[in-house]
């Protein structure tokens, strides 16, 4: 499996998680207080579907290509935001496009190539820093922010086979250092154990106020698959968790396979 974002833009796994970014950042900026969103690990802003990585692997035709038209209601926003968008926006343009006057975004990106298109994308913006770093070194670096409110994104590659580990370890850090942030924290799901693992691993992390949302389009038994993907909400904002079971239900409906074992769903990993 090749890791560069750009073989898996607009797949079922980036519907999912700009989905819920979108309804995060909506709900951050109903106060007025300024915000600092980090992304962790950013890509490069914008992709093409019809040529290129993306092309190759089509993934994005049983993603994003089964939401564009009449989208339910609970996605409304998010894919309204892509046609306004075009291309396929990544995470640094979704997170940008909904950003007021006084919002801050960092962007960091190891990938050397992807670094320096990032950097392209966003030329003499202000409001934008691009830094070609390690996204868990930059949980310590780059927080607390200023603003003091906002979120961080992270969404690491999985390349390395002690990723939950070191996903958990830079959560910890990062809250640390910014209790009142919203953290959302990607995850695939090829199998369940290491899934179980990684939550039983919070539960016992002393994180609080944490909850997991999924989605699983096929019984997670074959490691080789990307079956289903989650993401971790640390200080969830309010009436989260009323609201995203119908997106989770949205997507379910638009992107599932039929098969054994998918579903959709939200657990509260820790209470606040």
């Amino acid at each position: 499996m090749n890791y560069r974002h750009a073989y898996h833009a607009g797949n079922f796994a980036d519907c999912m998680k700009h989905a819920i970014l979108v309804w995060l950042l909506r709900a951050l900026a109903r106060k007025a207080a300024a915000m600092f969103v980090l992304d962790t690990h950013a890509g490069i802003g914008r992709y093409r579907l019809d040529e290129g990585p993306a092309a190759r692997t089509s993934e994005w035709r049983h993603g994003i290509a089964r939401l564009l038209d009449a989208p339910p209601a609970p996605l409304a926003d998010y894919v309204g935001l892509v046609r306004e968008l075009g291309l396929y926006p990544g995470s640094p343009a979704i997170i940008r496009a909904l950003m007021r006057a006084d919002d801050r975004l960092a962007c960091c990106e190891l990938h050397p190539e992807d670094a320096v298109a990032l950097r392209r994308y966003f030329l003499r913006d202000r409001q934008v820093a691009v830094h070609h770093r390690d996204g868990y070194e930059a949980l310590g670096a780059l927080l607390p922010p200023q603003a003091g409110r906002g979120l961080v994104l992270i969404d690491p590659p999985y390349e390395a086979t002690d990723e939950f580990e070191r996903l958990l370890a830079g959560l910890r850090r990062g809250h640390a250092r910014f209790r009142s942030g919203v953290f959302a924290a990607w995850y695939p799901i090829k199998h369940r154990a290491p899934v179980r693992a990684f939550h039983a691993a919070i539960k016992e992390s002393g994180l609080r106020d944490v909850i997991a949302v999924e989605l699983v389009l096929r019984d997670p038994v074959e490691p080789a698959l990307l079956n289903g993907c989650g993401l971790v909400i640390i200080n969830p904002p309010y009436r989260f968790e009323g609201e995203a079971p119908a997106l989770l239900g949205a997507l379910l409906d638009r992107l599932g396979t039929r098969e054994r074992g998918e579903g959709a769903g939200l657990l509260r990993l820790a209470d606040e």
